[in-house]
């Protein structure tokens, strides 16, 4: 989906927009400064503007948009440049990398203030508490998370700045454990608060979060040392599990936490010091700061009975699931094996990790031989493994642009691949010659597949549209149309008969493919549809979407099974075991969570990439699962011999 960002636009959300630079229902520019387009709304619930996700190429980046009313409040034009100005003073891992303030003026001449900026991948602290049923963290964990804040202070203070509004809420944890302070300038909440003040006819003095911030800054007198009165009482609320103010005992002006927290006295001392009421009394800088941190961590952490929660989790995981012998799909052929009880879980691990890719890795596919894996990705290349000890085979270079979709004929012979720049190319995947390339598609071929008695191939576009082909000869069967948006993902049942198709639109199709009719449309997503999977004996359908969710569907009646609720971030790919017993799903949080297919517990969570998880595919024999991340590494996973 490519979306307008005129306010006064009729039709933001176009489904004609995807192909063009200018909107279809206004005629403002889609391709911001020649570079980002609009791909969805994240949120507009506040009162200063709207953020949005952009991608500039394939990088996904956060678009902030001031509300254009506030054009003419200079003080909220002022608060929300000075968040750009800060970010591209400074550079660091824990501070989000600025991509550019620009101003945009739409077809109707009104102008926007618009900043671009990364986008983290992962939550904010606030956040992650609540998913973790508000367990306290550890000391050591504490300890560990305020190094890293102390860090990033050290740099911001140095710069002459300081933040004025460090809280839980905006304090992000990227996916590889790095935390990130984000609102710099706090122009979000500085502009909450002048409209506020503004509306009351109050002169603007003070950012104000209440059980946060530092008393001489409540008086509109901040100063770096009200950043340390801050950042004391976001660790008491993460040692706690509780929000500050829970403990603030008014009659005699004291906060009385210790009670609730685990820790060492050392430490509880060095956090009262950084909360104390005088600014005077509290680290001067961060660099003393940092020294009586490290003086508390001479001594040892108490024994607790908390849980401690170690965030990444770096764990060796893997996955053997092993099919029956007689399920007798056409795959009588493979060996047969006993079956895996969860319980064996505890002693997988990760065999190989696979680095080659220069870019994201998109796609997956495994050889029935269960010999040969290949990869798609969006540094264009296709790249063809030796599944059994991990050395690059040969790498295919073709496509124009990133390739999105591979899939595997089930005799091995044949290589199809769908890329951005809108062709589909057939190889010979013993030799790696290029059979041919298919054409007609005027969108990106997000998706293809191939049916098990390999005479028919199905590709879904960017363009809308699902387009049968004959594998062997590349001819065009036909074209299904009935989607309003970009079809992103295909799943064919293994007789060959039901297609099943996902979409932005945030609806699923599933079609006669012998004859090209669709026989229902199943809703229940509240966003795009990104992969799909059937089990082996057809009657079970497994949906994954940006809206963080996987459904289990029955697919002949279309009725909803249940909904897998778990990742915290968009589900980018789902597969199902051949045994049909087991789900795996890898999302933009980090991690594979599996998960028992026919009653929806969650098994294991496996964890090891350290970005968004885009592909997850089963050997056909089930003793190896396979993923492809945006750190642009493959991981395989095995069970421990």
């Amino acid at each position: 989906m490519s979306l307008c960002i005129n306010p006064f636009c009729s039709r933001p959300e176009n489904p004609e927009n995807d192909n063009y630079r200018f909107c279809q229902s206004c005629g403002s520019q889609l391709l911001l400064e020649d570079r980002y387009r609009v791909m969805r709304l994240l949120s507009d619930k506040t009162s200063f503007g709207k953020i949005y996700e952009v991608y500039t190429r394939n990088t996904p980046k956060i678009l902030k948009v001031l509300k254009e009313h506030l054009n003419n409040h200079s003080k909220a034009v002022e608060l929300f440049q000075k968040e750009a100005n800060v970010l591209s003073q400074l550079k660091h891992p824990g501070i989000p990398e600025i991509d550019g303030y620009f101003q945009y003026q739409t077809s109707n001449n009104v102008r926007l203030h618009c900043l671009v900026m990364e986008k983290i991948d992962g939550v904010n602290l606030e956040e992650w508490l609540q998913q973790q049923s508000h367990h306290p963290i550890s000391e050591k964990q504490a300890i560990t998370w305020l190094k890293q804040l102390a860090e990033i202070l050290n740099i911001v203070h140095s710069q002459g700045w300081f933040h004025r509004d460090i809280k839980p809420a905006n304090i992000m944890l990227r996916n590889n454990g790095q935390l990130v302070l984000i609102d710099f300038g706090t122009a979000r909440d500085a502009t909450h608060t002048y409209l506020a003040k503004l509306g009351e006819g109050n002169q603007i003095t003070a950012v104000f979060s209440a059980g946060y911030t530092a008393p001489e800054q409540a008086s509109g007198q901040a100063i770096p040392q009200s950043d340390f009165f801050s950042l004391g009482r976001t660790f008491i609320y993460l040692l706690t599990g509780q929000y500050p103010l829970k403990f603030y005992d008014a009659r005699n002006d004291v906060l009385t936490w210790r009670q609730a927290a685990n820790i060492s006295p050392k430490f509880a001392d060095f956090l009262d010091n950084l909360m104390a009421r005088k600014p005077a009394d509290r680290p001067q800088n961060s660099q003393i700061l940092l020294q009586n941190l490290l003086q508390v961590e001479q001594i040892p952490a108490p024994t607790t009975a908390h849980i401690s929660h170690k965030f990444p989790m770096s764990v060796a995981v893997g996955i053997l699931l092993l099919l029956g012998g007689a399920l007798g799909y056409g795959l009588s052929h493979l060996p047969k094996f006993l079956f895996l009880h969860h319980n064996q879980l505890e002693h997988l691990q990760v065999a190989k990790t696979l680095s080659g890719h220069s870019h994201y890795v998109k796609s997956l596919a495994i050889t029935r031989n269960i010999k040969t894996l290949v990869s798609g990705s969006i540094d264009r290349d296709i790249k063809i493994w030796d599944l059994a000890n991990g050395s690059l085979i040969r790498t295919l270079s073709a496509h124009s642009s990133g390739v999105i979709s591979v899939a595997i004929s089930s005799d091995d012979k044949t290589l199809v691949s769908g890329s951005n720049d809108q062709t589909i190319k057939i190889w010979n995947l013993e030799t790696g010659e290029l059979i041919r390339t298919l054409t007609g598609h005027k969108g990106v071929v997000w998706s293809i597949a191939i049916t098990q008695d390999e005479n028919t191939l199905v590709s879904g576009s960017g363009d809308k549209t699902i387009k049968v082909w004959n594998l062997k000869t590349g001819k065009l069967i036909r074209t299904l149309t009935s989607h309003l948006t970009s079809v992103m993902s295909l799943a064919i049942s293994l007789d060959g008969k039901t297609l099943v198709s996902g979409s932005n639109d945030k609806t699923i199709k599933i079609w006669n493919l012998e004859t090209g009719n669709l026989i229902k449309t199943i809703t229940g997503h509240d966003d795009a549809i990104i992969s799909l999977a059937i089990s082996p004996d057809g009657q079970t359908l497994a949906s994954s979407s940006n809206d963080k969710t996987v459904k289990v569907w029955n697919l002949v009646t279309g009725d909803l099974v249940r909904t897998l609720i778990g990742h915290n971030a968009d589900v980018f790919s789902v597969a199902i075991s051949k045994d049909g017993k087991t789900l795996a799903s890898g999302s933009g949080d980090t991690t594979i969570k599996l998960w028992n297919l026919n009653d929806g517990n969650l098994i294991r969570t496996l964890t090891g990439h350290t970005t968004t998880v885009y592909s997850v595919v089963f050997s056909p024999d089930s003793q190896t699962l396979v993923s492809g991340s945006s750190d642009k590494s493959i991981k395989i996973w095995r069970i421990k011999q």
